[in-house]
């Protein structure tokens, strides 16, 4: 069998995507005037940690929905069905974070409305794979008023925070990321498709924080601008990514499929992002040092993702070893960078936590097994937040302040300016 070639110097993980949500067509019930008002029924907690989730679910959704558009332009039933199911689990949790967030009516008047988007887009790929011009634009048209209805939604929740026509903005460009995407895949231009992808991950995650900070009142919103609430929520963005991105290459080297050098592109890219992050916090000395060291995990992870697929167990032994000594030196490194505060054993196990969900998620692409490769995905998805908190805590406070504020159209502030000019 072929191998596939790679080079890289980069990082991720998750692929997922797509939408078990078809049933879901009703209607949408009218939105209360205030519909994220906090009531009694709302369960305590703390709400900057749910703020920082709904970032996380906001910008997996993003993932999932582009990568069930692919699957759909591409035909692949198999990778499609097991991509609905987990696009279906991402919808399911947000609406309970909504529900937590904001109370049990808010929830159920959110979940009918996302829903219904996730169904336009589902039909807006089915049409590109169709060639159906005019389903194309009744999807679009769809989309237009499901834009129209989540904006309402988001602005009247947020009790003047958020003008309508900002939250407007920001919805369209989610959903012309998406479609952006699914157009340029569909005509075979994967770097675009790629650059649209990348693009509408990082919008969205962004969204999710900016609306949590609109939505919620500044008594439990204020503490997201800290430090290191707001290194959390960066790290979070990027470690995701770069999952999702691992994810991705993996998925294309195990099918074969014509996106694989763009995929990887993708992955030098969010290399080239954390090692500036690193830059930003500790020089540049540790940025070259970081990005050797990265960039050797990933290239192992590829490398045992495309010997999996051409059934070679002495390339994938060979990968395995690179990564145990990555573990090693990686733990070390982070570990002086924290000074003593977080120790090199903690921190080894961490990274081979994160390492052992990948080589699973890439030996469940090889057996072509996708319900447990998304299952694995959304997991280490879900792991990239726990990391990105223990780094963030372990790096401490000085160090958090030293990133930029500002960010954007999200209002969050964080490592936008940095990553841009790298």
């Amino acid at each position: 069998m072929r191998t596939i070639g790679y080079r890289i110097g980069a990082v991720a993980v998750l692929t997922a995507t797509a939408t078990g949500v078809a049933a879901l067509r009703q209607e949408p019930a009218p939105a209360p005037a205030h519909p994220f008002a906090h009531t009694a029924a709302a369960p305590a907690g703390a709400p900057a940690d749910l703020a920082v989730r709904f970032e996380a679910l906001l910008g997996q959704h993003s993932v999932l929905a582009a990568n069930m558009m692919r699957s759909r332009v591409r035909g692949d039933d198999d990778f499609a069905q097991a991509a609905n199911a987990s696009l279906g689990q991402n919808t399911t949790d947000m609406t309970a974070l909504v529900g937590r967030l904001f109370g049990t009516a808010t929830a159920e008047k959110f979940e009918p409305l996302w829903s219904q988007h996730i169904v336009a887009l589902f039909a807006y790929a089915g049409a590109l794979a169709n060639h159906d011009d005019a389903a194309r634009e009744e999807a679009r048209d769809e989309l237009a008023g499901y834009e129209i209805d989540l904006a309402e939604f988001f602005a009247a929740g947020s009790q003047g925070r958020l003008p309508p026509a900002t939250a407007r903005s920001l919805v369209v460009l989610h959903v012309q990321h998406l479609t952006g995407q699914a157009d340029a895949y569909a005509a075979g231009d994967y770097t675009r498709s790629d650059e649209q992808f990348r693009q509408g991950f990082q919008h969205t995650y962004d969204l999710g924080l900016g609306l949590a900070k609109a939505l919620l009142p500044p008594s439990d919103s204020g503490v997201l601008s800290e430090p290191v609430w707001r290194l959390r929520s960066q790290l979070g963005k990027l470690l995701a990514e770069h999952a999702v991105l691992i994810g991705d290459a993996t998925r294309a080297a195990v099918t074969r499929t014509a996106d694989f050098t763009a995929s990887a592109r993708m992955l030098n890219a969010n290399t080239s992002d954390l090692a500036a992050a690193m830059d930003t916090l500790f020089g540049s000395a540790a940025a070259r040092r970081f990005q050797q060291l990265w960039g050797t995990h990933v290239t192992a992870l590829v490398s045992y993702s495309a010997a999996g697929a051409a059934r070679d167990p002495a390339r994938q032994r060979e990968a395995r070893a690179r990564l145990d000594k990555f573990h090693q030196d990686m733990a070390v490194f982070l570990a002086g960078a924290t000074n003593g505060r977080a120790t090199p054993a903690a921190l080894r196990a961490a990274l081979v936590e994160h390492d052992h969900m990948l080589l699973q998620h890439a030996d469940a692409y090889a057996a072509r097994d996708y319900p447990e490769a998304h299952e694995i995905a959304y997991r280490t998805y879900d792991h990239m937040s726990s990391l990105a908190r223990t780094l963030a805590d372990a790096f401490g406070a000085s160090v958090a302040a030293r990133l930029p504020k500002g960010a954007a159209q999200t209002g969050h502030g964080g490592l936008a300016d940095v990553v841009g000019h790298r």
